[in-house]
C-alpha cells in the first residue's frame, strides 16, 4: 500500500480559481475559505469527520451566484481525492454510514468503483442556506462523485430542519469515505476488485 496519500490540485477557470491540498490520514484538520459561509461549515464537517487534513481556498465568481464555485469544488475535491488514493491498493473499496442530526437522518453509501454516479434523495423546504443555494447540495455531490469516479447513494431518511439535513448528508458522506478509504489489514497489497483494476 503507498505510503503517503496526499495530493495537492490546484484548478482555474475563467469562473474560478481553487487550491486543494488533501491529506487521507489526517487527523480531520481544515482550512476552507470558499467565500460561502454555509458551504465552508459543511466540507469543515467533511473533514472533521472523514479524519482527513483538508485545505480548500476558493476564488469564484460569487458576484454572479455560487453554482460555479460549489460545483468546481466539487470537481476539485474529487479529483484530489483520486489523486491521493492512487491506483486504490489496500483499501476497503466500499463504505457505508448512517448518521442522525437531532431529527434528521441520512445514509450514504460509497463505492470506490472506478464508476461515477449518483443517486441523490433529500428535500429542502427552503431555497437557501446562509448564502447557499439549497439546490447545490445535490449539484456538490453530483460533481464530487464524477470527479472522484466513485458511486454515491445519498439518501434523506428522516428530516425537516433544512441545515440538519445537509449537515448529516455531508457528515454521512464523511464517515462513508473515512470507511472506504481505509487500509484494510487483511488485503495491504491487493486491489479490491476482481477485476485487478479500480
Amino acid at each position: 500500500m503507498t505510503t503517503s496519500r496526499q495530493a495537492t490540485l490546484h484548478r482555474v477557470t475563467s469562473e474560478t480559481d481553487i487550491a486543494i491540498t488533501l491529506n487521507l490520514d489526517g487527523s480531520g484538520t481544515a482550512r476552507i475559505e470558499t467565500g460561502i459561509g454555509f458551504f465552508d461549515h459543511m466540507l469543515t464537517a467533511l473533514a472533521k469527520h472523514a479524519l482527513f487534513d483538508l485545505d480548500v481556498r476558493v476564488q469564484g465568481d460569487l458576484h454572479i451566484d455560487g453554482h460555479h464555485t460549489v460545483e468546481d469544488t466539487g470537481i476539485a475535491l474529487g479529483q484530489a481525492l483520486r489523486q491521493a488514493l492512487g491506483e486504490k491498493r489496500g483499501v476497503r473499496r466500499f463504505g457505508h454510514a448512517v448518521v442522525p442530526l437531532d431529527e434528521a437522518l441520512c445514509e450514504a453509501v460509497v463505492d470506490l468503483s472506478g464508476r461515477p454516479f449518483l443517486t441523490f434523495d433529500a428535500r429542502f423546504d427552503r431555497d437557501r442556506l446562509g448564502t447557499l443555494d439549497t439546490e447545490l447540495v445535490e449539484e456538490f455531490f453530483r460533481a464530487f462523485a464524477m470527479s472522484a469516479m466513485l458511486t454515491l447513494h445519498l439518501n434523506q431518511k428522516a428530516g425537516r430542519n433544512c441545515h440538519h439535513i445537509a449537515e448529516a448528508a455531508f457528515k454521512a458522506l464523511a464517515r462513508a469515505l473515512r470507511m472506504a478509504c481505509e487500509p484494510d489489514p487483511r488485503a495491504l497489497e491487493a486491489i479490491p476488485s476482481t477485476k485487478g483494476v479500480l
